[in-house]
C-alpha cells in the first residue's frame, strides 16, 4: 500500500547501533512498504541550510524491517554528509520523508529456501526478505565491526575481508557453496561488483534471482531520470522501475 505522495514528517521514535551501523525506526501509520522498498530521508533540522548545512537532497534509504508495533527500521551508515545527519539524529527529532518508494522484492514460489545474498549496508531489505519469507542469509562485510549486522538475521553465514570474523574472503565463496550443495532462489543487495557476480551464478546454476541495485538518487519517483540502469529493454529508472530487477533482465 502506497502512502500519499508528497512530504511529510514523522518522529524518530527509536535509535539503536549495530556495530559500524545506526538503526533508526519510525512509526508510518499511513502505508505499510514492502521488502525492497525505500524512503527518501532528511532531517527538519540543519539540512540545507545555508553555508557548510549540506546535504540539500534527501538520501533514498532501504526500508529494514517492520516491526509489529508499526514500526518501520531503516539500517544506515556514516559515510558523507547525508547520512552523517542523519546517523546523529535522536529520539523525537523530526524527519521529513516521501515513501515508500518503488517496486520490492517479489515471493518465492514454492521450492528451495530462498538464499539472501547481502553485502555491507545492502543488507538491509535483506532483513525484511527474511522477516517475511525466510531464507538463509549469507553476508559479506569489511570487517568485524560491520559484520555485527549479521545479528539482524538468524544463523547468518558471515564472511569478511580481513578475516576478523567468519570466513575471509568474499560472500561469493558462500554463494558458490550453497549453490553447490541446493541451489535456491537468490535475493540480492550489495556492491554493484557483487551483484554482477552473484548475477553470473545465477545464470550458470539456472535459478532466478532478484537484485536490489544501490544508485543515488535525486527525486526518488522518476522525475530526474538520474538513476537510470541499461536493461535488455532499455534504460530504466533503478527508483521507479526498481530498485529490485529480475536478474536476467540487466545488461
Amino acid at each position: 500500500m502506497s502512502a500519499p505522495f508528497g512530504r511529510r514528517s514523522c518522529l524518530l521514535m527509536t535509535r539503536r547501533v549495530v556495530g559500524s551501523y545506526v538503526v533508526l525506526g519510525i512509526a508510518d501509520d499511513l502505508a505499510r512498504a514492502q521488502p525492497g522498498q525505500f524512503y527518501m530521508l532528511a532531517s527538519a533540522q540543519h539540512w540545507g541550510g545555508g553555508d557548510g548545512e549540506r546535504p540539500y537532497l534527501a538520501r533514498a534509504v532501504s526500508v529494514m524491517r517492520l516491526g509489529d508495533d508499526g514500526l518501520v527500521e531503516f539500517l544506515l551508515e556514516d559515510v558523507g554528509p547525508g547520512t552523517g545527519r542523519l546517523c546523529e539524529l535522536e529520539v523525537g527529532a523530526s524527519l521529513l520523508l516521501v515513501g515508500p518508494l518503488g517496486h520490492g522484492f517479489e515471493a518465492p514460489a514454492a521450492g528451495p529456501e530462498p538464499l539472501l545474498v547481502g553485502g555491507g549496508i545492502g543488507i538491509a531489505p535483506l532483513v525484511g526478505v527474511a522477516q517475511a519469507w525466510g531464507g538463509q542469509a549469507l553476508l559479506g562485510f569489511r570487517d568485524a565491526a560491520h559484520a555485527a549486522g549479521a545479528g539482524l538475521f538468524a544463523g547468518a553465514s558471515v564472511a569478511t575481508q580481513d578475516g576478523s570474523l567468519g570466513r575471509q574472503g568474499l560472500v561469493t565463496a558462500l554463494l558458490d557453496e550453497r549453490l553447490a550443495a541446493r541451489p535456491g532462489p537468490i535475493y540480492a543487495c550489495g556492491p554493484p561488483a557483487m551483484l554482477s557476480a552473484v548475477r553470473d551464478r545465477a545464470s550458470t546454476h539456472g535459478v532466478p534471482a532478484q537484485l536490489a541495485l544501490e544508485a543515488p538518487m535525486a527525486c526518488g519517483f522518476g522525475a530526474c531520470h538520474g538513476c537510470v540502469v541499461a536493461t535488455v529493454d532499455g534504460y530504466r529508472r533503478v527508483c521507479l522501475d526498481g530498485p529490485v530487477f529480475d536478474a536476467a533482465v540487466l545488461v
